[in-house]
Parts: C-alpha cells; structure tokens; sequence
C-alpha cells in the first residue's frame, strides 16, 4: 500500500504565499517549490523567496483512502479546475538517501573525482575522493564547492596545512589531504556535517597527511593518516 500522495500542480499567475497556504490548509505534511522547465535561478539576496519563470508545487499527504477528495478540495482552495491537477501515489523509502541515485562520479581539474561509493572512477592518475555525504552539504555539485576543488586541484602546495571551515561532509578536507596537504582542521557546528567528515576520512585511507576533526560529542578528537596501514582515532 502506497504511504503518500503526491499532489501536483502549476503556479502560473496563483501568489505564492496563497498557493502554499492552501495546500497547508488541505492537510499537506510537505510544500515543495520545483523548477518546471529547468530555468536557471540566480543565488537569492538575504529574505528573498525567488522562484523560477515557471514553477511547479508539490504537496505531500500522509496516505489517505479519499485522494480524489483532497484533489478537489485543493483545487477548490486554488480556483483551479481539478483537471489541472496532478496524482501520484508513492511509496515510503528511505527518503534522505534516495536523491543518491542521481549522484555519478564528478572530475575537477586534471586529476581530482569526487565519486560516490556506488560508483568507480578507472582513469589512470585519477585521485579520487570516495564520498558517502550523509546528511550533511558537500558533493562538489555546487558552484562554490566546485570552484574550491578545481583550485585545489591546480595550486596546492605540497606538504600545506589547511583549515576547512564549514566543512560539511569533508569533500574539501578529505581532496586537500588526497592532492598532498600535510595537515587539514575541518570545523563545522552541525554536528551531523562532523559524523560524515569523519567517516568520509576513514573511507578515503590511503592519505599521507593528519586531518583533525572535532567529534560531535567532543570538540577534541582528531583522526590521523600516518599510513594507509595505521588508522588511529583517538579523542
């Protein structure tokens, strides 16, 4: 049995704010804003809620055996034909894992792949940062974090120490250790961004450089690759 529906529809001329409204009042779990045309959106200034030329809403529903009646009960609270109104029926899933499955190997640079665990990166002279983000920002898809792996790629110096601040899942630690970094901080205050540097930096083991990463319970555990052969941790 399905565990949600999914409501669909345009946003055309309808407010915003009166949309997303309506589908809260209709018994919506989840309102969700999405590109319908795959327009570009520019980064938004502070308090800007900036949508694209033509967006498409996507309301959630905790499963419910009258679907066809919240479809027109929210059609109704939108002054849309009911027609225009799209269903689906989904499954549960493990939900902050599922967006994985778009996520390929990526090359920054000459040298430097960021790649997922499902996946292998089979050039020769490829270093490759094996990465499993979790619950935290970081894969190298964002501009900003692209840009920082390129640069890395192309200037750092041998043997530098780096800090990292908003380290996220350690993408940018774990590439600075991989290119040759001879010590890397990464600082983060989301406790859930230092769980998956952390592990991002056991996974990729074959580094010969000491990154400190402060544990979620304790500011003062750091990690240190000596040789592929000795991983320590300690606190």
């Amino acid at each position: 049995m399905a565990a949600y529906l999914e409501l669909t529809f345009d946003l055309g001329p309808l407010d915003p704010q009166a949309a997303e409204d309506a589908c809260w009042a209709c018994g919506a779990s989840a309102v969700t804003f999405v590109d319908a045309r795959d327009d570009p959106v520019l980064e938004p200034l502070p308090g800007e809620f900036r949508l694209w030329p033509r967006t498409r809403l996507k309301c959630l529903f905790v499963q419910t055996h009258d679907a066809p009646g919240i479809g027109r009960a929210l059609a109704a609270a939108l002054g849309l034909d009911p027609a225009l109104i799209g269903a689906q029926q989904l499954a549960e899933r493990i939900w902050e894992r599922e967006w994985l499955k778009h996520f390929h190997p990526l090359r920054f640079g000459q040298r430097l792949w960021v790649c997922p665990h499902h996946e292998r990166v089979s050039e020769p002279g490829a270093v490759v940062v094996a990465l499993d983000p979790g619950l935290a920002f970081g894969t190298g898809s964002h501009p900003s974090t692209a840009l920082c792996l390129t640069w890395l790629d192309a200037h750092l110096v041998p043997a530098a120490h780096v800090i990292d601040y908003g380290c996220g899942s350690g993408v940018l630690a774990v590439a600075a250790a991989k290119l040759g970094a001879a010590q890397v901080h990464c600082f983060d205050i989301d406790p859930q961004a230092l769980t998956a540097a952390r592990a991002n930096a056991r996974a990729n083991i074959a580094i010969a450089a000491e990154l400190i990463i402060p544990s979620p319970r304790s500011r003062r555990t750091r990690c240190r690759r000596g040789h592929p052969s000795r991983r320590r941790c300690w606190s």
